[in-house]
C-alpha cells in the first residue's frame, strides 16, 4: 500500500495498451491498494494502472469524495455529442487544454470479488471515466485534441523543464 511516482509523458507504458486482469490474486489485490493510496492526494481525479508502471486494466477515482476503483473497465454507453472540456492529466504536468469528451458514459467492469461493477456519470465523472479508459487503451488526452491544440500541446512539452 504505497502511493506510486507518476509515470510521465515519455515512458512507453502510457502508450501501450493494457491487458485484461484474468485473475484477482495478491498482485492484483496490491495495485488496487496502491491506486487507490496514489488517487488520494488533493487534485486527482483518477489514477489508472499505467500510469504508475502497471500494464493491467484497473484504475482508481476520486470525485467530490468518492473514491474507488474498477478493474477491466469498459465503456458501454455514451450520450450527447462531445463537447470540450478543460482537461489536464498527471502524466503530462502543467497542461490544461479543451478536450472533446462525451457529456454521459456509463463504463462496466468488476471489483475484488469479481462481482460486476457500473460507474456512470456527468460532468467530472463523465470525464475520468473516459480520460482513465483512455490510458488504459494506450492513449493519452493528447491524442484527442484538435491539430492546433495539439501542436500546442506539444510545443509546451517540448519547452516544459519536466521532459
Amino acid at each position: 500500500m504505497t502511493e506510486r511516482r507518476i509515470r510521465i509523458f515519455g515512458d512507453p507504458v502510457l502508450k501501450t495498451a493494457s491487458d485484461p486482469i484474468d485473475a484477482i490474486d495478491d498482485g492484483v489485490r496490491g495495485l488496487v491498494d496502491d491506486l487507490l493510496d496514489s488517487v488520494r492526494p488533493p487534485g486527482r481525479a483518477g489514477v489508472a494502472a499505467s500510469q504508475i508502471g502497471v500494464n493491467l486494466r484497473a484504475f482508481s477515482y476520486n470525485i467530490d469524495g468518492d473514491i474507488g476503483y474498477i478493474l477491466n473497465p469498459v465503456i458501454v454507453e455514451t450520450r450527447g455529442e462531445k463537447e470540450p472540456v478543460d482537461e489536464g492529466c498527471l502524466s503530462v504536468p502543467g497542461l490544461w487544454y479543451p478536450t472533446p469528451r462525451y457529456p454521459f458514459v456509463r463504463v462496466v467492469g468488476n471489483d475484488l470479488d469479481g462481482e460486476p461493477v457500473e460507474l456512470s456519470g456527468t460532468g467530472l465523472l463523465a470525464q475520468a471515466l473516459q480520460h482513465e479508459v483512455d490510458h488504459l487503451d494506450g492513449l493519452l488526452y493528447l491524442d484527442r485534441l484538435d491539430k492546433e491544440n495539439r501542436r500546442a500541446a506539444m510545443k509546451e512539452v517540448r519547452e516544459s523543464d519536466w521532459f
